[in-house]
């Protein structure tokens, strides 16, 4: 007569998680993700011309700066605006990356649950790491978002997750908390806990290049490491 006992079912649980099964009878379960890099590059502003348009005199009433910028940044990625104090042009830079998570592809496992409409996530922590850095300017904050898998920059349907401070130029950085948004965690949990449906991690800053500012050169990367759980 066979018995089965705790050591069995412990047993058991022990060998689906070694074949890389979700056992529907553990509460808790891994949903770390594999990192995610994200590279600002300078080059992609296009600024060969960004240190005339920023010396550029300048009336706020037309305001020539927007129409300068069109041409001084690649499409999109700049704003121009007459500074009602120098009278010069003021050049704001827009980053905006974005790496697309889909669960089911990066945790194979979940599809041993496919009965289960939703699953319950914790995040545990999200960590970052500067691994390289050439840039020659101070790059500000940046705003980490969690977004429909349609949106790559932020809007009104992205929601945010946390920030990185200033990072200095030229300088790395080990892996370091983010400070998470007072909402951050359930924000990130909620696009996770669908994990049937793919979504979009972005990250986005703005600087700003003033009259006798550095022109931005070089490229920074970041990584981001996600570590979560998750229960039935």
């Amino acid at each position: 007569m066979l018995r089965h006992g705790p050591m069995a079912a412990l047993a058991l649980a022990a060998g689906l998680a070694g074949c890389g099964l979700v056992d529907p009878n553990i509460t808790d379960f891994n949903l770390n993700l594999p990192s995610k890099q994200f590279t600002i590059d300078a080059a992609r502003w296009n600024l060969t011309d960004a240190d005339q348009l920023v010396s550029q005199t300048c009336t706020t009433q037309p305001d020539p700066c927007a129409a300068a910028a069109q041409q001084a940044c690649a499409e999109g990625t700049c704003i121009g605006q007459c500074d009602a104090t120098t009278l010069t042009c003021d050049l704001t830079l827009f980053v905006a990356l974005f790496n697309t998570i889909d669960l089911q592809t990066e945790k194979p496992e979940l599809a041993t649950i496919e009965d289960q409409p939703l699953i319950d996530v914790t995040i545990d922590a999200i960590n970052f790491e500067v691994s390289a850095n050439t840039m020659n300017v101070e790059t500000p904050s940046l705003t980490f978002y969690a977004a429909p898998s349609t949106v790559m920059s932020p809007d009104a349907r992205a929601r945010i997750i946390g920030t990185v401070p200033p990072i200095p130029a030229g300088m790395t950085r080990s892996l370091a908390p983010i400070d998470f948004d007072a909402s951050g965690r359930a924000n990130l949990a909620a696009f996770m806990s669908d994990f049937r449906t793919p979504f979009n991690i972005i990250v986005a800053s703005q600087l700003l290049l003033e009259n006798g500012d550095t022109i931005p050169e070089g490229a920074l990367t970041v990584r981001v490491v996600v570590e979560a759980h998750a229960g039935l």
